[in-house]
């Protein structure tokens, strides 16, 4: 089992809507748009049982909180946490964007380039820095948070492919903008200097899964709830809002996207670089998320050359006709060599201990007969570079991959490891969103990950199967 976390930042709010600075201040209310986009989030999440809900205690989070509840239709109340206030920006309080440059060049310059290193000075003197400040504070929250709901995190074992089991437990919380970028950077153990690398829209969702860390001794207990492993199943859902993908902006972006199903991933069964097709489900999937994406513009698209992602690419661009299609040898997936075509339990029976090690710390395996994570580490972000590189500055490319590939790819833009790739979930028929707003050469932004409304709603319901 694992506990499954929820964010929702809060609607758009008058200060949102002027482009003003509010930090921790509590001057702006949300706009009628801002409740209507927390009524939305309720009847998105109404299929998940909350145990809790906490929110920021400042009005535009709480009234969101308050909203979106009486649209869930569960009878919950939220409970107010100073711990989920937003970062403190005081000395800008109601400034505009436009102002900040203006009379602030150098900490608007820092706060763009560089925010966990910005200092500012309070009116009483004291010098501080927000960002270090508010990451103590979202490790503040997840402490008590696991204090309080961490014996929902039981030792259940992992499917195959380390994919988070079904969760028994659910949270909801309902706060800020870069308060909601701390707790994903803490859960993920990344730190401020990748504050940058992350989106979160007003009125989306987000959803962590907090589950056993594999071997773990004292399953259930106290310690085991202090070091969960942690899995970022989807970043910034915004398609209940009307929209299917959050705005773009300048620079290129890319829509990357994991195959449709096939029979292997139904079964269970390691399929690496053997060349399944697509199952009649992964089919509907591919078509699902080609209408997903039909009002976006699409300038060109990338495929591993193996049939399961040509056919998703394929039908993705049946509705964007003249694209063309270019296969890249370097996003096929891993080669699992002499583990292709087995179930888990045949692989069990014959590599235990590689199993084993592929579970709880898989870029120490070498597959046998087959490749390293760190060997498709470097293919696939090279594959991926070369792409960025080729982009114009406002193009937008389609790029259909595999499992392990596409979440090397996301751990590299998100400053992770090859050992982090079980943080990362990719569904059949998901849609991530990466730009680069300041170009192919600065630094990429998830501003999506993992979207699948398209394919059931606002959780990933796909097949969980191997790689």
């Amino acid at each position: 089992m694992a506990l499954r976390i929820v964010l929702v930042r809060h609607g758009l709010s008058s200060f949102n809507a002027e482009r003003r600075i509010q930090g921790r201040d509590d001057l702006s209310t949300l706009t009628p748009e801002g409740h209507d986009q927390a009524r939305r989030a309720g009847e998105a999440l109404r299929a998940v049982a909350f145990s809790a809900a906490y929110a920021s205690p400042l009005r535009r989070a709480s009234h969101t909180a308050a909203s979106l509840l009486q649209a869930h239709g569960q009878g919950l109340e939220a409970i107010h946490d100073d711990d989920l206030v937003e970062i403190d920006l005081s000395p800008w309080s109601g400034v505009t964007r436009e102002e900040l440059g203006q009379r602030f060049p150098d900490g608007e310059r820092l706060w763009r380039e560089a925010p966990h290193t910005l200092t500012l000075q309070h009116a009483d003197g004291r010098h501080y820095q927000p960002l270090p400040e508010l990451m103590q504070q979202a490790d503040r929250f997840l402490t008590g948070l696991l204090q309080r709901h961490g014996a929902a995190i039981d030792a259940e074992p992992q499917p195959a492919g380390g994919q988070t089991a079904a969760a028994d437990a659910s949270v909801l919380v309902v706060a800020h903008n870069a308060i909601l970028r701390c707790l994903v950077l803490r859960l993920l153990q990344l730190d401020a200097s990748d504050f940058r690398r992350l989106r979160i829209d007003n009125g989306s969702i987000s959803v962590l899964n907090l589950s056993p860390s594999p071997g773990s001794a004292n399953p259930g207990g106290p310690e085991l709830s202090a070091d969960p492993a942690v899995q970022l199943e989807s970043l910034n859902g915004t398609a209940h809002l009307g929209e299917p993908l959050p705005k773009k902006g300048s620079g290129p972006r890319l829509l990357l996207v994991r195959h449709g199903e096939t029979d292997w991933n139904r079964q269970g069964r390691f399929q690496g670089q053997i060349d399944i097709p697509l199952n009649a489900h992964g089919l509907a999937q591919a078509e699902a998320a080609g209408g997903f994406l039909g009002p976006i513009s699409i300038q060109r698209a990338y495929s591993s050359g193996l049939s399961r992602p040509r056919q998703t690419a394929e039908a993705i661009l049946a509705s964007h006709p003249g694209v063309p299609l270019t296969t890249c040898s370097g996003l096929v997936e891993i080669g699992h060599g002499l583990w292709e075509g087995q179930l888990e339990p045949e692989i069990q029976a014959g590599w235990p201990e590689l199993l084993a090690d592929w579970k709880r710390a898989p870029q120490t395996v070498q597959m046998p007969e087959g490749e390293t994570l760190q060997q498709v580490w470097d293919r696939s972000l090279a594959a991926w570079a070369r792409i960025v590189a080729s982009l114009g500055p406002d193009e937008t490319a389609l790029v259909v991959a595999h499992d392990a590939v596409n979440k090397t790819i996301l751990c590299g833009l998100l400053g992770l490891k090859p050992a982090d790739i079980w943080a990362i979930k990719q569904g059949n028929g998901g849609v991530t969103v990466i730009d680069y707003p300041h170009g192919a050469d600065g630094l990429p932004m998830v501003a999506a990950l993992n979207l699948t409304p398209h394919l059931g709603g606002v959780l990933d319901r796909t097949a969980a199967g191997a790689l």
